[in-house]
């Protein structure tokens, strides 16, 4: 979002004129969500903090007791500077016993660009304000990230604009955001296509399901074998998910299955026997399965060149040595299989789930609260339902 915002005066709207636009917009908010009461807006010295003395000049326009209170002061020259010299209220110091007074504080100290943990002394400000409107994203969350920057305080609400950020879809930034509200600015078009997307939040207008023709047959919509060991409950699942998004055949595979859903084939044949047909393209193994059962079936799908996503047990079997995943479709970790097949990478989620895809050359679905779907080319997803 920052590639964009710079690229938004040569697309003919100035840093300025956003900054007014989104001070607005918050100030909307503030008007239409809360009761009129003392308003207390915490500055920053970057953009974020000019956001916060639009809003403060807006509410105070519309009678609300104001007032702002720098913890750093604008960069001379900046559009940060340009809106508080328009600010005619009370400047007033950021201390303890003004933010406890505050029925409303505003957050307008950092945004989602910040790289740093936040001074102790503004996080120890922030966490006894009774109700906080963040700007953009709760101070110490980082924006690409979600993770916190120091001690974040958790805010009411968040007010962000023209798209959200990865901080806040992933934990624990979308938690210390509490609702979080994108708001149009008028940023132009054209500063999006300047911009290439990477990142999406995952939604129905990503999916992309098959079209079957009124010619098409069972086979034709492909057949999913499911490789099911005793603990069949995460298999059965999967078979019921499988038929859902229109798989023509689904098979589970294992001994003693019971409980299949309508239309799931059951089949306890051997493995090698069920290879022998080639319709059958498409693989889930893992789930159940147990470890050694596991890994050896991998390898076998795998030399057979079938289409594989790897899961549970498949992934454990894996621990270590990641390479013996090469040549999956996809895989399904969780947090803690996903840190035994990648020991070396660190804590921000969407990167590593990207980095995990490269290495691999597999798509991988990071699973948690926060589920992350990242391709080998880096195009990534994050859930948030």
């Amino acid at each position: 979002m920052a590639r964009i915002d710079v690229a938004a005066p040569s697309c003919g709207m100035s840093g300025i004129a956003l900054m007014e636009n989104a001070g607005a917009a918050v100030a909307r908010v503030v008007r239409r969500r809360f009761r009129p009461g003392r308003v207390l807006v915490l500055a920053g010295p970057g953009n974020n903090g000019g956001d916060g003395y639009v809003a403060a000049r807006h509410l105070a326009l519309r009678g609300w007791p104001v007032d702002v209170a720098p913890v750093a002061p604008p960069r001379p020259g900046s559009d940060a500077a340009a809106m508080a010299a328009l600010w005619r209220g009370p400047v007033v110091p950021p201390d303890r016993g003004r933010v406890v007074a505050a029925d409303i504080v505003i957050d307008a100290v950092f945004g989602a660009g910040l790289k740093r943990d936040i001074d102790l002394s503004i996080a120890d400000l922030l966490a006894v304000a009774r109700r906080i409107v963040a700007i953009d994203i709760p101070s110490g969350v980082d924006g690409a990230t979600g993770l916190a920057r120091g001690r974040p305080a958790q805010a009411q609400l968040t007010v962000t604009f023209e798209a959200r950020k990865p901080g806040h879809l992933l934990y624990p930034g979308r938690e210390l955001c509490g609702e979080t509200l994108c708001v149009a600015i008028g940023m132009p078009a054209a500063a999006f296509a300047c911009v290439e997307t990477k990142t999406w939040r995952n939604t129905p207008s990503l999916w992309q399901f098959p079209q079957p023709a009124a010619t098409d047959h069972k086979y034709r919509r492909g057949h999913l074998t499911i490789l099911a060991g005793p603990m069949a409950g995460a298999a059965l699942l999967a078979a019921a998910a499988s038929r859902r998004v229109g798989a023509g055949l689904v098979t589970l595979n294992g001994a003693g299955l019971s409980g299949a859903p309508p239309g799931v084939i059951v089949s306890p044949a051997p493995l090698d026997d069920l290879l022998a047909d080639s319709r059958r393209q498409v693989w889930l193994c893992g789930p159940g399965l147990g470890v050694e059962a596991a890994g050896a079936a991998l390898r076998s799908l795998l030399d057979a060149g079938r289409t594989v996503v790897a899961d549970a047990d498949a992934l454990t079997s894996a621990a270590g040595a990641a390479e013996n995943l090469f040549g999956v479709a996809a895989i399904t970790p969780h947090e803690g299989e996903f840190a035994r097949l990648f020991p070396d990478l660190g804590d921000d989620r969407l990167t590593r789930a990207r980095i995990a895809a490269s290495r691999i050359g597999a798509v991988v679905v990071l699973k948690g609260p926060d589920t992350v779907i990242a391709a080998p080319d880096g195009r990534a997803a994050i859930n948030d339902n």
